[in-house]
């Protein structure tokens, strides 16, 4: 398994770049990959739509797809493509510190 480091952290990762143990993901880490895949700063709905894919992944064990987060979360898909553009569950999950959504390409 790879590693990398992510502000100032060594974590696990996939070859996609994904993390693989969602329990060394933090607030930090969130704020420095939201950087790199060009989100910006991350505001209190970005945050909303980061914890509800955490709780949701720790309860299913997998990141939520796009369509569950809209469905669940009360976020509409037009906000999450604003927030997380160009492929947003994918960008929420690896945000979020979890696996790549099935569905995802």
């Amino acid at each position: 398994m790879a590693t990398r480091t992510i502000a100032g952290k060594t974590v696990q990762v996939n070859e996609e770049g994904f993390m693989t143990n969602p329990s060394e993901w933090s607030k930090e880490i969130a704020v420095e990959i939201a950087k790199e895949e060009g989100v910006g700063e991350l505001t209190p709905t970005h945050w909303k739509v980061i914890e509800f894919c955490r709780q949701d992944a720790g309860n299913g064990g997998k990141a939520p797809t796009l369509r569950r987060i809209t469905s669940v979360a009360g976020v509409t898909t037009k906000e999450m493509f604003a927030l997380f553009p160009k492929g947003p569950a994918k960008k929420v999950a690896r945000i979020s510190g979890l696996g790549k959504p099935e569905g995802c390409v």
